[in-house]
């Protein structure tokens, strides 16, 4: 199989709001009042979060199928706290994002606890999001300026 491409595009809507699209899709980034939006959507680190699991929740389902083990309930819960110093300006010590994640899988199935351990195992393993957190990711960026005409 070959490489497959993901991209989302998007345009600024103000200092807070962003509108992406992804192939068919439009979503709204936006950030509570708390942080000087509208609350118009999740903020970036809300979809990211929502990301992972999703990411998650897709690949448990796919080694779930593959072992013949049929997933009854799954629930999964990410979080983590972000020290919004470095955010903010007013230190460049912390990072930026994460300290840590917090990830909670509630799964249920027909099989017994050593085949659903064996599911979470490899599920960490393929999930593209859990690789890319985990592992240093190459980043390149294509920067184009224009000067405002006084």
């Amino acid at each position: 199989m070959s490489n497959l491409n993901f991209s989302v595009k998007g345009v600024s809507l103000s200092a807070t709001k962003f509108e992406n699209k992804a192939r068919n899709f439009s979503f709204i980034v936006d950030e509570p009042p708390s942080l000087g939006g509208k609350d118009e959507g999740p903020n970036p680190v809300e979809y990211f979060l929502g990301s992972y699991a999703g990411c998650l929740n897709v690949v448990i389902n796919l080694v779930a199928q593959e072992l013949k083990v049929k997933v009854k309930k799954l629930e999964i819960e990410v979080n983590g706290d972000i020290d919004p110093a470095k955010f903010t300006g007013s230190t460049f010590f912390n990072r930026a994002g994460f300290q840590s994640l917090n990830v909670a899988i509630k799964l249920e199935t027909d099989a017994n606890e050593a085949k659903n351990a064996e599911i979470i195992t490899k599920a960490k393993e393929r999930c593209p999001i859990n690789d890319n957190i985990s592992n240093p990711t190459q980043i390149n960026y294509k920067i184009t300026t224009r000067a405002a005409l006084n």
